[in-house]
């Protein structure tokens, strides 16, 4: 199991291992430790219709300093109470990586997603599928070069949450992966641009409240095809599901 699991987080390498032009140069990988943390909101305002809301903050050098601010916002329709559609936007801060730099990127995106829920005994499954029209601000030389890099990305993400405990104020065990494919004039090398690998815990504070923290592994192809992010990640999501209407029909 363990090897099958350092297989998903490595996805990314063995794809580029099928590539002959990005294989003519040296891999170089870029090992990083960050810390991840978000709110992910989920806010049902009528029997068929929410409002989401995610802010998010990732930290490089664990805690020693931004990598990206993220917020997205989006109207979901549930269709029954295991399947929902959404739509919606999303802007991120992307912070500079090279030393010196300070200047900050920005990327604009929409994106379309559906999550089916389900539940094999006691273990409950989740599934999400997203595509993201995105726009990101090229930089040279720290500044701006009044381009945008035009991509349309791919994600499917499946997760498990698995109880260990008979009573369901005890943590359980979560374990997801998500798979992200790109495509764009941009994108030679790296159509799998990444894969993200968690494992950890899930843990209810109350009947609208809960979270889930543990270790992340993600691997990111760039652009040029031989260099890769593989960054060790601590993440912590909370997640916020009020029900703002009286009748909870679906």
């Amino acid at each position: 199991m363990k090897t099958f699991f350092r297989f998903l987080s490595l996805l990314p390498l063995v794809f580029a291992g099928l590539n002959p032009a990005a294989a003519q140069t040296s891999r170089q990988i870029n090992h990083q430790s960050q810390a991840w943390f978000s709110v992910n909101t989920t806010a049902r305002i009528t029997d068929r219709w929410s409002v989401l809301l995610d802010l998010h903050e990732r930290r490089t050098n664990f805690m020693a300093k931004s990598n990206f601010d993220f917020v997205r916002g989006a109207v979901q329709y549930n269709i029954d109470k295991n399947l929902s559609v959404a739509l919606g936007y999303g802007h991120m801060w992307l912070h500079p990586t090279t030393p010196g730099w300070k200047t900050v990127s920005n990327e604009n995106r929409i994106y379309q997603q559906v999550i089916y829920s389900s539940k094999i005994r006691k273990i409950s499954l989740l599934q999400r599928f997203r595509n993201e029209q995105r726009w990101q601000q090229k930089i040279a030389g720290d500044k701006l070069t009044g381009e945008n890099r035009f991509t349309n990305r791919f994600r499917y993400l499946l997760s498990i949450t698995i109880p260990v405990f008979k009573n369901d104020k005890l943590p359980s065990l979560c374990i997801s992966d998500e798979i992200l494919l790109h495509m764009g004039k941009d994108v030679v090398y790296n159509t799998l641009d990444q894969n993200r690998l968690f494992t950890g815990i899930r843990q209810k504070i109350s009947k609208d409240l809960s979270f889930d923290t543990g270790y992340m592994v993600v691997c990111q192809q760039k652009f040029s095809g031989y260099q890769y992010d593989l960054n060790n990640t601590f993440r912590l999501f909370f997640y916020y599901t009020p029900v703002l209407h009286k009748k909870h029909k679906v």
